[in-house]
């Protein structure tokens, strides 16, 4: 007999689902509460699948919610339903795979527990396009246990069927068995390489198909063919090309992306310039063109308003901000190769990206990474100069962007053309429509780096003057782009701001009054990155009376759960540690608030932890941008934050944060307690009993820059406690020896500014001053980590922790001289590192160098110095006479 429900049952089942759709927080728990009990009755699961494939005259919503909470049961208790459920469960999927609802049909999909859906393949009714929708949703859910011998491979069935239905008539299910099969490409299933060949003829055969959603997943299959079975394509690469280039120009924009991110692919594989060579004269046009604005994206856009400065942003279209916590870094350090960003390039923030059809998907960094791009210029070129100088605004618009699409991949090959090019970028600045104006500030922050490296009055001064303007411009998009392309100038130029500072000040104050809530964000990281960018030329009284005020009344406005605090203390944050004690007169509430607003998150997760049901769990970015703003604070002030510490619970509540749960939570205090350490010792010394086993804990390279940070800490810790170190040098001396040799190093361990730092260099310092205070302790390990702790530092430029990490390395040779002597070589390398030592520490390389010359005789050392490179030699002979 078919299942039936009781009347009464029903009802109560369909009020409970009305519930939970309610937004009270407290009608929630009494839902949650209920659907606990309920699920204590197995029957309860038939009252779900009846309201989601039977209640027809019910809202769609509340079908589908019962179906996501039945969803959510199979997946915690279906091997515990009785039969007659799961029978009756299975049933009624099967019987409801064609709902009339697209929302029922998807969530019905969802519900492929196990291997029993696919029985039906074989007998799936034409009619039923539903059924194979859901079989798209079993394959993209369950891709690996399909292709699992607990099921006996199913795929080995489900293959060969899907690819007949590649000839089915109904466009529909051809779309759906392209979409089933491209759930296993990625994965390389083994039933469908061993039907690679018949896969890639049947997609050939439908490359013509008539229906966009076919042509897409078509281009979609070749996309993911090309990242795991090349060698399968390249026999028909040219045709492959010569139709790609046809879907670029796909009037179905959904298809024209998808093959988009073919030449993106193609672009990283090996055959690139080989196989693209001979289709650039084609290609290149197809994407410049494809790069222009449609007539729906200028209305998106709202690219017919000039001025909307006036125009309260909307919520939405703000994006969440997320806090990168501090790591710290050493400074002085070498600098970073040219043209390596500091990040991924952020896609969304990238005008390239989502360009119109042809090249929505040919952001910057991915047209940098098109092959032979130096051979992409001269096909480039006389294109460019008719869209640069085009009467047409979208024409000309699209030729900047192209421009700054191409500035890091073609840089070389541009220079000769880039004096006649910026000063015409630089005119576009004030050009009368906006989205020109925005996408000039842009592509000119591509060349940020040539212009600071010509004369100043040449581009720069020029180039920052518009830009300033363009800070204060009408249009919200424009004042985006300038004051995020005035940043990047910011971090190329440094100091060679400091003459403009004055003026500079003025415009990034005046458009505090002027912004919206979206843009103000953006200024607060423009004026955090001149902060940085300058340092200590900021500490005047002219600039700090313009700056503090409007920073400092942002600061009172904004509640303690208000986001945009977090953009506002990092900015503070640079602001502090440029200032110095410029900051003094502003330090104290700063203070105070950071300190609140850590104790709060402690209080807030405690009591989520003891009564998850009352309590949210709280948001600890907050605490975070505190402890990092805090450091920045300890950093800037020195000695003068000593009064602060000594009238408030930071070691307390510093204790706490450096056992949080949480990595980013303990990578922001360890930064924290290393800047203490070094401002006020007096507090810490009390402390280092309880924190120092942490900090050992906490020297695990899986959490890098927790470990980072944590290293750092116990460093300047050292230099503190001295001799008094001693009782606390095993207890973290394995785990440094341990990290310094690891193989692989990730690169950024160490380093966030972009400086680039040999991978172990903090641990070698850390190391190093250990031996310093503690010679007799640490010496025994010496052939333990000597050689890769010289070649970690002989990268590093000359400093103070480099100073006190070398005398280290010289007192532990002292006391155990055979640790070095078989990676002496080494050793002397480092010492040639150093461009000017203090001239007691030269000495003491001196005495160890000549020591050794004498140990091994005049003979040896002849040999042992002839496997030198040229360069090392001269130096060790003129600095130091071996």
């Amino acid at each position: 007999m078919d299942w039936q429900p009781d009347e009464q049952g029903l009802q109560q089942v369909l009020q409970l689902l009305k519930d939970s759709q309610s937004p009270n927080t407290a009608t929630q728990r009494i839902v949650q509460d209920k659907l606990k009990q309920l699920n204590q009755f197995p029957d309860f699961n038939n009252y779900l699948i009846f309201v989601l494939t039977r209640l027809k005259s019910e809202d769609e919503p509340t079908r589908s919610l019962s179906g996501l909470i039945l969803k959510n049961n199979v997946k915690a208790h279906y091997q515990s339903f009785p039969p007659p459920v799961a029978d009756f469960i299975k049933q009624e999927c099967l019987n409801n795979i064609g709902d009339a609802s697209s929302l029922i049909r998807a969530t019905i999909g969802e519900r492929g527990s196990g291997g029993w859906p696919l029985r039906t393949l074989k007998s799936l009714p034409n009619s039923q396009k539903g059924a194979f929708g859901a079989l798209q949703k079993i394959c993209e859910d369950s891709s690996e246990l399909l292709d699992s011998d607990a099921l006996n491979r199913p795929l080995n069935i489900m293959i060969p069927k899907f690819l007949q239905f590649f000839k089915h008539c109904s466009p529909k299910i051809r779309s759906h068995a392209i979409a089933c099969v491209n759930q296993f490409i990625m994965d390389r299933a083994q039933a469908l390489m061993d039907n690679i060949d018949t896969f890639i003829e049947h997609l050939f055969a439908l490359a013509v198909d008539d229906d966009p959603e076919v042509r897409k997943n078509v281009c979609r299959a070749l996309v993911m063919l090309l990242e795991v079975r090349i060698d399968r394509l390249i026999p028909h690469m040219h045709s492959i090309i010569q139709y790609m280039l046809q879907r670029t120009q796909d009037h179905d924009e959904n298809v024209a992306l998808e093959a988009c991110e073919f030449w993106l692919t193609l672009a990283e594989q090996p055959i690139c310039k080989e196989v693209l060579a001979s289709h650039l004269v084609q290609l290149i046009p197809i994407l410049v063109n494809g790069m222009k604005y449609s007539e729906i994206d200028i209305i998106l856009l709202k690219g017919d308003v000039e001025e909307d400065e006036a125009v309260p942003d909307s919520e939405q279209d703000i994006k969440p901000r997320f806090h990168k916590s501090r790591t710290v870094t050493l400074p002085h350090e070498a600098e970073r190769p040219d043209g390596s960003e500091d990040a991924e390039d952020d896609d969304d923030d990238d005008p390239a990206w989502g360009r119109g059809v042809a090249t929505p998907g040919l952001s910057t960094r991915r047209w940098s990474e098109l092959p032979a791009l130096r051979e992409l210029l001269p096909h480039l070129l006389p294109l460019l100069k008719g869209l640069l100088f085009h009467p047409e605004w979208v024409v000309k618009e699209s030729g900047i962007l192209v421009l700054g699409a191409i500035a890091e991949g073609c840089m070389q090959g541009m220079v000769p053309y880039l004096p006649e090019l910026i000063p015409h970028l630089i005119q576009c600045l004030s050009d009368k429509k906006a989205l020109v104006r925005s996408i000039a500030c842009w592509t000119l922050s591509r060349y940020a780096h040539w212009v600071v490296s010509q004369p100043p009055d040449m581009h720069l001064k020029p180039l920052m003057t518009e830009l300033l303007k363009r800070i204060l411009d009408g249009n919200k998009r424009v004042q985006e782009a300038a004051c995020s392309a005035f940043a990047t100038l910011e971090e190329e130029a440094c100091t060679e701001l400091v003459p403009y500072l004055s003026y500079i000040l003025d415009t990034l104050v005046f458009a505090f009054g002027k912004y919206q809530h979206k843009n103000l964000l953006i200024l607060y990281d423009a004026i955090g990155t001149l902060a940085d960018s300058v340092g200590h030329h900021l500490n005047q009284p002219e600039y700090i009376q313009k700056l503090m005020p409007p920073l400092i009344q942002k600061w009172n406005e904004l509640k303690d759960e208000d986001k945009d605090l977090f953009p506002l203390l990092e900015c503070l944050s640079s602001v502090a540690t440029a200032l110095q004690s410029g900051f003094l007169p502003y330090c104290e509430p700063v203070y105070q608030r950071c300190v609140t607003l850590v104790q709060k998150t402690l209080a807030q997760a405690m009591m989520y932890t003891q009564h998850p049901e009352q309590y949210e769990a709280p948001d600890k970015d907050f605490m975070i941008v505190a402890l990092d703003l805090l450091s920045g604070l300890a950093e800037g002030l020195g000695g003068h934050v000593e009064q602060l510490v000594a009238r408030s619970n930071i070691m307390t509540l510093l204790f706490q944060c450096m056992q949080d749960s949480m990595p980013e939570v303990r990578q922001s205090s360890f930064a924290l307690l290393g800047d203490l350490t070094k401002a006020c010792f007096i507090h810490v010394k009390p402390c280092i009993a309880e924190f120092m086993p942490i900090l050992g804990t906490n020297l695990n390279p899986e959490f890098i820059s927790v470990c980072n940070n944590a290293t750092w800490a116990i460093g300047e810790i050292c230099m503190q406690m001295g001799a008094e170190m001693q009782p606390y040098v095993q207890m973290v001396l394995n785990n440094l020896v341990e990290i310094i040799n690891r193989p692989n190093t990730p690169k950024t361990l160490l380093e966030n500014t972009g400086r680039l730092t040999s991978p172990s260099a903090i641990p070698a310092i850390t190391i190093g001053r250990l031996g310093y205070v503690c010679p007799q302790e640490v010496a025994p390990m010496l052939q333990q980590f000597i050689r890769p702790w010289c070649t970690s530092l002989r990268n590093i430029r000359d400093n103070e922790e480099k100073d006190s990490a070398f005398r280290g390395i010289c007192m532990m040779i002292g006391v155990n001289p055979g640790g070095v002597v078989q990676d002496f070589i080494f050793f002397c390398d480092a010492v040639a590192s150093w461009v000017s030592p203090k001239d007691d520490l030269r000495d003491m390389f001196y005495k160890i160098l000549h020591g050794f010359k004498d140990q091994v005789g005049e003979d040896n050392w002849q040999q042992f110095s002839e496997q030198f490179p040229p360069l090392l030699k001269e130096r060790l002979a003129a600095f130091y006479g071996v």
